[in-house]
């Protein structure tokens, strides 16, 4: 299956796919804020991506923040613009894994790696 993850930054966005026929998480570019609503379907569609998987920022104890409730806010956003299905998974500690991480991605788009190898680590696809 064709996975696209996405690390939902204040800054910017990361993005990871699995790449279908490998099964190898890559890194797949950031995308700004300002154009992610025209990028992101766009990206989806071409790539023939079969599911988002959203890095979703729960805090310490599990809960839902206000950080939360914004990237909530994104994915329902996105959801209205694409037909496939949307996952939220918790992303918590991602970027501190992400920074231990050598390469030449960006930590937007490491974050985004960790969230989908934890992801499909966790018996989701």
């Amino acid at each position: 299956m064709n996975i696209l993850a996405i690390d939902f930054g204040q800054k910017r966005i990361g993005l990871a796919w699995l790449q279908p026929g490998i099964d190898v998480v890559l890194p797949f570019g950031v995308v700004a804020h300002d154009v992610w609503q025209t990028e992101l379907p766009k990206l989806i569609e071409e790539e023939g991506i079969q599911k988002v998987v959203i890095g979703n920022p729960l805090g310490m104890d599990g809960g839902e923040n206000m950080n939360t409730k914004r990237v909530q806010a994104f994915g329902e956003e996105l959801a209205s613009l694409v037909t496939i299905p949307i996952d939220f998974f918790d992303e918590r500690f991602s970027s501190k894994q992400a920074d231990a991480m050598g390469g030449t991605a960006t930590r937007d788009e490491k974050s985004a790696m960790v969230i989908l190898q934890s992801y499909i680590e966790s018996g989701n696809r």
